[in-house]
């Protein structure tokens, strides 16, 4: 059957079954589409002919994982994954969009439109889709849905069942280059990172204490898939699971998002002095560290800053080791934590490059250098090497003029970077990196912290009429509406000892995001407010003057 054909099928049928169509406005971004699992089947089924659509025209393969990563466990949500592994390509974000919104009368003319632009009602390819879900209960329902509209399109899928959103990331990857990265399966990739950890990772002698983490799952999916991966790795690291979902909710007072956003352990892992702890998200494509400050006596956060810093001083001292220079390039947001960006500027003397809010940003902008690190204060990120880097690696290993310390450094690296998911941000080969770094240093997450001390901060919402008021520059850290803003926080800041402060308008409803740090928390949170204040003045505030 034809292609258009096909289509026109797939629109007849969805008639049938979804009467009312999407039943609310979805706009594809860094997310995906996501929202509550029982408002989500009509615009999955049109996932099925996105991705179909998408994969005929890269005439590869393309990932779908039901997911909603870090909400709450009502809700749901659909993520497509990019031939290369990546996010979708903007290009396609909005053909997502536009796709999973129209009028149900006008379906099959706009997909017949993008079939004509890019010429493919004659193409041979048959779509290819790979799919995976996360743990929530609405996750059947929604995958079976996606199915249902697969088998009417003959798109050729295979359901890889649960797995994190970072591997299936990966088995895109392998799968469209061929098996270059890896084996395209679970089980490949538990081989290629338990190879390269267990290649790096220091021998421990008999009166040594093998390193233990303790792991909260957020009740999710990266639970169970580390648990696989430990039959694998063996007892070169103890890693204990709490939150695996035998018992607790997704995401609920648990996982990475809770722990940065709370500041305290998650329910169900009790710490103390010494341990190490890791919190992942629902779908294992975030991942903070926390531990137990002896000295201040208090719980202690490593986010996404901390973690990008870390393996900035890896890899740095391993390329003097090894005596090679590479355009290196920290990619952070505004919303990086000011000290962060000092340390690596100041004492490691690596380049920051500022990206807008959102990972996909990040990841674009960090494809721009020989070695991109990016990571959000989330603990969303991941380190991209470029094919120079790797041959240049491979190269100072066969340098007879190298000395054995620096050989050794072009391994180790070698190994970090097959170690590395560099798709998408990976908790799980994130996690295993650090312990990498923390092990071969001898040090606990008290020096790792000690890299430098982060500046207090403060986050208010100001309420306007109409966000679309506030527009930035400069990777959203400068205001260029309204007139004056700008100037007034400016003022502002300069009275302030180590201040900082933004405005970004939210993507999603009508409120300005105010960011501001400082010396002390009591000068950030007034700094915050003074700032709110302001842009509740000349932005047209609604409601109540903010306030914390």
């Amino acid at each position: 059957m034809a292609l258009k054909d096909l289509v026109k099928r797939f629109a007849l049928v969805e008639k049938e079954k979804f009467p009312d169509g999407p039943l609310k406005h979805f706009s594809y971004g860094t997310a995906g589409f996501r929202d509550r699992a029982d408002l989500l089947d009509c615009v999955i089924f049109r996932s099925s002919l996105i991705s179909s659509l998408r994969s005929i025209c890269a005439r590869a393969t393309i990932g779908i994982v039901i997911t909603a990563s870090h909400n709450p466990e009502e809700d749901n949500g659909v993520k497509f994954v990019d031939t290369l592994g990546e996010m979708l390509i903007p290009e396609w974000e909005e053909i997502a969009t536009n796709l999973g919104n129209m009028r149900q009368e006008k379906l099959e003319e706009l997909a017949v439109s993008v079939i004509d632009q890019y010429d493919i009602e004659t193409t041979d390819y048959k779509p290819s889709i790979v799919i995976a879900r996360d743990t929530r209960p609405s996750g059947e329902r929604l995958k079976q849905t996606l199915i249902d509209g697969m088998n009417l399109l003959g798109t050729k899928y295979i359901d890889f069942g649960y797995l994190t959103t970072p591997q299936l990331h990966y088995i895109v990857k392998c799968t469209n280059t061929k098996g270059q990265y890896g084996v395209p399966t679970e089980e490949g990739y538990y081989i290629k990172i338990s190879k390269a950890f267990s290649a790096i990772m220091p021998k421990i002698s008999h009166d040594e204490v093998k390193p233990k983490l303790k792991l909260d799952g957020a009740n999710g999916v990266g639970a169970d898939r580390v648990k696989s991966l430990m039959s694998h790795i063996g007892d070169i690291v103890d890693i204990q699971v709490y939150n695996d979902g035998t018992t607790g909710k997704l995401n609920y007072m648990c996982g990475a998002d809770f722990v940065k956003a709370s500041q305290v352990a998650p329910n169900g892992l009790r710490f103390g002095p010494g341990d190490t702890c890791v919190s992942f998200d629902g779908d294992a494509d975030r991942i903070v560290f926390f531990y137990f400050n002896e000295d201040e006596k208090q719980f202690k956060l490593l986010d996404g800053d901390k973690i990008a810093c870390l393996m900035a001083l890896f890899i740095k001292g391993s390329l003097q080791k090894i005596q090679v220079e590479l355009d290196m390039s920290v990619i952070q947001t505004a919303y990086a934590n000011g000290s962060s960006t000092r340390y690596l500027t100041d004492v490691l003397h690596i380049p920051v490059t500022f990206a807008k809010t959102g990972v996909k940003y990040l990841q674009r902008k960090a494809q721009e250098f020989d070695i991109g690190i990016f990571f959000e204060a989330n603990g969303h990120g991941t380190v991209l090497y470029s094919d120079k880097t790797i041959s240049v690696i491979n190269d100072a290993i066969k340098n007879n003029k190298l000395d054995a310390a620096g050989k050794e450094a072009a391994r180790v690296l070698l190994h970090f970077i097959d170690l590395t998911n560099q798709t998408t941000g990976d908790a799980i080969a994130d996690m295993l990196l650090v312990q990498v770094i923390l092990s071969r240093k001898k040090w606990t997450c008290t020096e790792w912290d000690g890299l430098y001390r982060d500046l207090p901060n403060r986050q208010v919402k100001v309420k306007v009429s109409d966000r679309q008021l506030i527009t930035t520059t400069d990777a959203e850290r400068q205001c260029v509406t309204p007139n004056g803003l700008q100037d007034s926080i400016n003022e502002l800041v300069s009275k302030v000892p180590h201040g900082r402060s933004f405005v970004r308008p939210s993507g999603t409803e009508d409120v300005v995001r105010v960011y501001a740090e400082a010396e002390t928390q009591e000068l950030a949170d007034d700094l915050a407010i003074k700032v709110s204040h302001k842009v509740y003045e000349l932005a047209n505030g609604v409601g109540d003057l903010p306030k914390l």
